[in-house]
């Protein structure tokens, strides 16, 4: 059978028709009218409880520790006893994380969730002040907290909140992991006793989630069990409609046989949490964890667990592809290698296809508000339209407008707006930021993009970083993109460098691959014979180090441009 078997619409009403995997119904969610899906857990909690199905299997490896689905429970539960019976802490109270990767991110975090808590992910990269200013934000009755983390508190002059110090020994005044729940080994003795319910409904908060912007203070994402669980229903979109545009039936739902899956991205990111654990223990699978970034560690632990899914962001893709590129590794584990929370390059989809021959990639597309995925793509159709993150998830409407809130024409670019049961309520105590982001039910994402007539959504700039070179647009991630088709280019990141006439010119910074031989004028050809000619950056800042990213992954343009202006004597 050729492909596609099916088109998109036929595809979408299949996987949504009643008994569907996809199958929604209208609801009333925090003043508004929003599709639900059917079939969707009706809290964490539940889905905290249901995960002992899986027993002894793994769920979080990290180096030589392993933590099973019973211990994580047990462990998880007892913390959560501990938060109310040590710090009064009950439905609705904030409990904050700030730490590594760690297997107790989260039984710390599950605890809270399953009393009914709100947990507040801190940014584990964030400088001492700000982890102190979010952790009082909150108004978190409880820390946890990492050694590296306890000492930044400390220089801040934190005392705020009880803290919970995991790993390391616990300062007067602080308490240790341990001395609430005992050392790892004896996690699975733990007594088997649920958490009293704690009477959680589907709209109450669950997490506030501090975006990671690259300009201003973080803001708080405040994100309910329903918006988080809809993420849930939604990870799994990408695999079924691409199984159904292929001709196969519609799986029931989504499966829970033994899967294990290499997770370098922090759990203080939605992509990490809603996109990655919370589906891990939905589903049964287990997620190995790395203490930092290393590629030779990642492949090796790759060809050593049999690894079968990558959830990356495209810098890390692009050092996978580049060291597979010789061979050495055994890598037919892998049947997905997905990545987001930035921009790609459309080469990088083959270029993963090269690397893992028995892979598909996979891209997925959202926001902090949206509690990650608003649209997915995948398989074929990834590599039919490599450029495209994909089409919008079921439960969603969204709308391409232009400066003034008009819908644009169909195929031209325009902000997105997103409304949906996935958009979090707001920012947390910024009434006015939630006003202007949130209003009328829709998310403005200020992300520039067109959508074709399939419904493929294509991500042209950001609103804020886009060039306006003598009144005329210029989207950043265009030429960005073809820097990143150049041979000898590992990344790039465009943005605007001053000038007296036109405003703005294009600037661009690059990171060279190992032995290049291309020079920055070779690079601008690159460019000129591609794109127009007032696209061709004027000025090209070669780094010899990664280039600077936040901890979502997203590239630090203001910083690369300070860079290049304080060379240029502009500052």
């Amino acid at each position: 059978m050729s492909w596609p078997a099916r088109s998109i619409a036929e595809t979408l009403a299949l996987l949504t028709a009643p008994g569907a995997p996809f199958e929604m119904a209208e609801v009333e969610a925090g003043g508004r009218r929003v599709r639900r899906y059917v079939r969707m857990p009706r809290d964490l909690r539940a889905v905290f409880d249901a995960s002992r199905q899986f027993a002894d299997r793994d769920l979080l490896v990290f180096n030589e520790e392993r933590l099973s689905f019973e211990a994580h429970w047990r462990a998880a539960t007892a913390f959560g006893r501990a938060l109310g019976e040590r710090f009064g802490v009950g439905k609705g109270d904030r409990v904050a994380i700030a730490m590594r990767n760690y297997p107790e991110w989260s039984i710390c975090a599950w605890g809270a969730l399953a009393a009914g808590a709100v947990v507040v992910p801190l940014n584990a990269w964030e400088s001492s002040a700000t982890l102190a200013l979010l952790a009082r934000d909150c108004g978190a009755k409880a820390v946890v907290v990492d050694r590296e983390r306890l000492a930044q508190l400390a220089d801040a002059g934190f005392d705020d909140a009880g803290l919970v110090v995991v790993r390391a020994p616990a300062p007067p005044g602080t308490v240790g992991l341990e001395a609430l729940i005992g050392a790892p080994g004896g996690y699975a003795a733990l007594p088997d006793v649920p958490l009293p319910d704690p009477g959680i409904e589907p709209d109450d908060l669950a997490t506030i989630f501090y975006t990671s912007g690259t300009t201003g203070r973080p803001k708080g994402a405040a994100g309910t069990h329903r918006n988080i669980l809809t993420n849930y229903v939604n990870t799994s979109f990408r695999a079924m409609r691409a199984a159904v545009r292929r001709g196969d039936a519609v799986p029931a739902g989504p499966s829970t046989a033994p899967r294990r899956l290499l997770l370098p991205m922090p759990f203080f990111h939605v992509t990490g949490f809603h996109s990655t654990l919370m589906p891990a223990l939905a589903n049964g699978t287990t997620i190995h964890l790395m203490y930092k970034w290393d590629v030779s560690e990642a492949l090796a632990t790759i060809e050593r667990e049999r690894i079968n899914g990558l959830n990356l962001v495209p810098a890390l893709a692009w050092q996978l592809s580049d060291a597979l590129a010789g061979g050495g590794y055994d890598t037919g584990s892998v049947d997905l290698a997905g990545y987001g929370g930035a921009a790609a390059a459309p080469e990088l989809a083959q270029r993963m296809r090269d690397a893992f021959p028995n892979a598909y990639p996979g891209q997925g597309y959202g926001a902090t508000e949206t509690s990650s995925l608003v649209a997915a793509n995948s398989h074929e159709d990834m590599m039919a339209r490599p450029g495209s993150v994909g089409t919008v998830v079921p439960c969603c409407d969204v709308r391409v407008v232009d400066s003034d809130g008009r819908d644009v024409p169909p195929g031209a670019a325009g902000e997105l707006w997103v409304s949906g049961p996935n958009i979090v309520t707001g920012y947390w105590n910024l009434p006015e930021q939630t006003r202007e982001s949130f209003g009328d039910g829709w998310y403005r994402t200020g992300d520039v993009v067109r959508i074709d007539a399939e419904g493929f959504v294509f991500v042209l700039d950001r609103i804020k970083d886009m060039l306006i070179r003598g009144g005329e647009n210029i989207y950043c991630v265009e030429i960005e993109d073809c820097l990143a088709g150049h041979p000898d280019v590992v990344e790039a990141a465009v943005f605007g460098v001053p000038d007296r006439v036109l405003g703005e010119l294009v600037g661009a910074a690059v990171r060279l691959r190992d032995g290049a031989t291309a020079d920055v004028a070779a690079l601008a050809a690159h460019v000129r014979a591609r794109l127009v000619a007032h696209k061709v950056p004027v000025a090209i800042d070669v780094h010899d180090a990664p280039l600077p990213r936040n901890a979502a992954g997203k590239l630090l343009k203001r910083e690369m441009r300070a860079r290049w202006l304080e060379r240029e004597g502009q500052a």
